[in-house]
């Protein structure tokens, strides 16, 4: 809503200075853009124009122009509302908050939940990929930020008016899977999920962790795992028929695990199955003459037109590599569900693989690689340093979920609020993903993070916890104010009545929440609204603390601020559920 009223300003101060300069000096083609800038501090105004640029075409002070424009506004018949400020160079405005507070009012109450969205990608269909996990390991920390991520920006996209396709790759066949086989087929003594009392992602991946203790001490290790692939590949029954089950294993577990943290998808893809397709589209283009073979049979892409290496595409004794095979699925995905945009949700040390792949596409002739976007995100640490699958010092997706349920029970306890919460357990949980996720997504995807687990659960300072607690407190307060001012209910809102700096910026900051979905959108940042809401949240838990909402001097001034809260609880809702944050009535 903001950017309506800035917009508005913007045209008609542009359309003033057109028509003054066309006075003054004669028609001016090609005048410079104005720009709108907020002041440095609440009392100069809310939306500030800078002058410079025109006062040097007129040849005045720039104190003056904005003078003069002041006065040729507040002639106008009709404008709109708002008081016009001269602040050294610039012409500003203050934003009539009444006003703004009463059509907002209107809006959140008309809209309710998709209050915020926008139709910018009404239209368009986006395929987002995500998670593709291995089946020889169960889901950790780094596969938690890019679940984070996906969901996320799944959600913004389809606030931006997007119809969206979670789609996820299960990396289920290669060396890397042999590996765990092979160890398992040698150290099990045939042992299950079922017997052991392990759920079976986790066994799998004991047996991962097995082979590398194991390869340090045989150096023909990594040889048997190759040529269990090759086995694999050959259709070796004994060898699929372990596969099959240690890849079941795995997948129940996994789907467990996404479960717990409320991760889902439209549609799976499997490695196994896509691997081989790619092959086909190589040798499609190695016949139009878009690659070339080398003399031991290799085939290969040449680059270097857009400044990237030579890279091979099928190796000399035919078998498909990584690129050979998110070639074949990208299309495949493409004719199963046309898309307009595919996102890849990928760690950043596979950037030059997206570059090559896009490239790829392109020159086989697929126009919607145009459209391909990486999503790129940094690693994610422990305080203490980096994590290693096959050395089994990973941080475990379903221990760390664990592990934040059971640090936000202890504290729902230490504060004796078991009767109010209910269910406990489920509270605890939904407290746990929302630190989780708040924690992981509020950090910029680009850079490297380091999570810190009891940091994350706090329930001060910039967390998931502290911000559910906001939406709690703002509950509990309408809850209390529908049972005993019923009949303050009756009364109209009166915006007039919300004078204080606070609620102005609170008005202000509400009416701003559709420009940060568009952003995040635009700009693939879950980041914006994390940081929104904690500026939100912030502002609010002062406002509250310093003015009595439901003990206000007059009735009517009940009215006017519980609808405000009203407001503000809307919009926390809703940035909540694009950025995975449970709301919470009690806690």
């Amino acid at each position: 809503m903001l950017e309506n009223i800035r917009d508005t300003w913007k045209s008609l101060i542009e359309a003033l200075l057109a028509q003054y300069i066309a006075e003054e000096v004669g028609p001016v083609i090609d005048l410079p853009p104005l720009v709108a800038q907020v002041p440095p501090k609440p009392e100069l105004g809310d939306l500030a124009f800078p002058l410079f640029a025109y006062a040097k075409i007129l040849h005045m002070g720039p104190p003056l122009l904005a003078k003069t424009l002041k006065e040729r506004i507040e002639a106008l018949e009709e404008r709109p509302s708002g008081e016009l400020l001269v602040s050294g160079p610039y012409l500003n405005i203050k934003i009539d908050a009444a006003s703004l507070a009463n059509a907002l009012s209107a809006k959140i109450e008309a809209e309710g939940e998709r209050y915020g969205n926008n139709e910018t990608l009404a239209g368009k269909r986006v395929v987002i990929e995500f998670s593709c996990p291995n089946t020889n390991k169960p889901l950790h920390l780094g596969h938690m930020r890019n679940d984070s991520l996906g969901m996320s920006m799944a959600a913004i996209l389809a606030a931006n008016g997007a119809e969206v396709r979670k789609v996820n790759l299960i990396n289920n066949r290669g060396v890397h899977i042999c590996k765990s086989m092979l160890a398992y087929q040698k150290f099990s003594h045939g042992e299950t999920p079922e017997s052991s009392g392990i759920k079976g992602d986790h066994l799998v991946g004991n047996y991962y962790v097995k082979f590398a203790q194991w390869a340090k001490e045989d150096p023909t290790a990594e040889e048997q795992a190759q040529a269990m692939l090759k086995k694999w590949e050959e259709g070796d029954s004994e060898v699929l028929a372990l596969w099959q089950k240690m890849n079941d294993w795995t997948i129940r577990g996994l789907y467990e695990s996404y479960e717990a943290m409320h991760i889902s998808f439209d549609a799976y893809y499997w490695e196994s199955e896509t691997y081989k397709y790619g092959k086909d589209e190589i040798l499609k283009g190695l016949a139009e003459g878009v690659f070339y073979r080398e003399e031991d049979g290799s085939v290969w892409v040449d680059l270097s037109d857009i400044k990237l290496d030579k890279k091979v595409l099928l190796r000399s004794d035919g078998t498909s590599l990584y690129i050979t095979q998110d070639v074949g699925t990208a299309i495949m995905r493409h004719k199963d569900w046309p898309f307009d945009a595919h996102i890849y949700v990928v760690g950043s040390e596979q950037q030059y693989h997206f570059k090559v792949l896009f490239s790829v596409l392109e020159r086989l002739g697929y126009t919607w690689a145009q459209n391909l976007h990486h999503l790129s995100y940094g690693m994610v640490n422990l305080p203490e340093g980096k994590m290693k699958s096959r050395e089994g010092t990973v941080v475990d997706a379903d221990e760390l979920l664990a592990s934040l349920t059971t640090l936000a029970e202890e504290e729902i306890r230490s504060k004796g609020r078991e009767e109010q919460v209910g269910d406990i357990t489920e509270t605890s949980a939904a407290i746990a993903l929302g630190a989780l996720n708040y924690y992981l997504l509020q950090v910029t995807a680009t850079k490297d993070m380091i999570f810190n687990p009891a940091e994350s659960i706090s329930f001060n300072g910039n967390t998931g916890p502290y911000l559910q607690y906001m939406g709690a407190r703002i509950s509990s307060m309408l809850a209390k104010f529908h049972s005993e001012q019923p009949e303050v209910e009756a009364l109209p809102f009166d915006a007039g009545l919300l004078t204080l700096s606070d609620e102005r910026e609170l008005v202000k900051l509400l009416a701003r929440y559709g420009e940060v979905v568009a952003k995040a959108g635009a700009e693939y940042d879950p980041s914006l609204v994390t940081a929104y809401l904690y500026e939100l949240s912030k502002l609010f838990s002062r406002y509250y603390h310093d003015n009595p909402v439901l003990k206000a001097p007059s009735p009517a001034l009940v009215r006017a601020r519980i609808t405000l809260v009203r407001m503000v609880d809307q919009v926390l809702k809703n940035a909540f559920a694009l950025v995975g944050i449970p709301y919470l009535a009690s806690m």
